[in-house]
């Protein structure tokens, strides 16, 4: 699946779960001169924005001590919208049944980009189905996936 930084995870997945949060995912790209880190949180009760701003005080500071990011970055924390991004097998189990993208790292069988229903999971693989057709992608092949909340 996305190939997250486990430094980051390790660090504060622990503070977002003790805020009573769950840590979905994080994203980290270059944006100019600066990178982004986007921190994707959810909660049965749904995110909003003071949500947001709660966990990006705590992380902030869990940041800030240990500086594990070289050069400029911006923080976001993020609910996961309509279109929720899916970083672990887990979080794919959770939508069976739903249309998804997904683009992969590299090719498979010509392509790597798919757009489907969510059919199944099993250990190491989820299964979309694309116009009548089973693909059965090696989660470690997924770069990027979420839902597709309206066709």
């Amino acid at each position: 699946m996305y190939r997250q930084n486990e430094v980051l995870v390790k660090m504060l997945q622990p503070v977002i779960q003790a805020l009573g949060y769950e840590m979905l995912g994080i994203e980290q790209f270059s944006q100019g001169r600066e990178s982004v880190l986007r921190i994707y949180i959810d909660h049965e009760t749904g995110i909003g924005l003071e949500d947001c701003e709660r966990v990006s005080h705590q992380i902030t500071g869990v940041l800030d001590v240990n500086d594990p990011i070289k050069g400029a970055y911006h923080l976001e924390v993020s609910s996961p919208g309509l279109d929720r991004p899916l970083f672990t097998l887990e979080q794919f189990g959770r939508y069976v049944g739903e249309r998804v993208k997904v683009h992969l790292r590299e090719k498979l069988d010509g392509r790597r980009n798919f757009r489907g229903v969510l059919t199944a999971i099993d250990e190491t693989r989820i299964h979309i189905d694309v116009d009548g057709k089973d693909y059965a992608i090696e989660a470690d092949l997924i770069e990027k996936a979420h839902l597709v909340p309206f066709d």
